[in-house]
């Protein structure tokens, strides 16, 4: 089974939500059609922006938590490294 790490952006350089799962297109899926109240539906956050996969459930808990405790400097540059353009991933990872 795969395990994900995950940051959601509302728009290029604005709020960001970092999460973890074991299903990403659902998991997104919900955030994109507000199924599930919360921070990301309250202020608008569902574009997958960056992920990162593993088969470990334990590091991927690891490294969700050590992503939230990132500055934001930080965590626009992992983003930035693997998404220049801030392109919404859900749809490639949806093929």
């Amino acid at each position: 089974m795969s395990y994900y790490v995950y940051l959601l952006a509302s728009r290029r350089n604005g709020t960001l939500y970092v999460g973890m799962t074991n299903d990403l297109i659902r998991r997104v899926w919900e955030h994109k059609t507000g199924a599930v109240d919360g921070f990301t539906k309250r202020f608008n956050v569902h574009q997958l922006v960056w992920f990162e996969q593993t088969d470990d459930p334990a590091a991927a808990i690891a490294r969700e938590k050590q992503i939230k405790k990132w500055n934001r400097a930080w965590k626009l540059k992992l983003i930035e490294a693997q998404n220049p353009q801030w392109k919404d991933l859900y749809e490639d990872v949806c093929r």
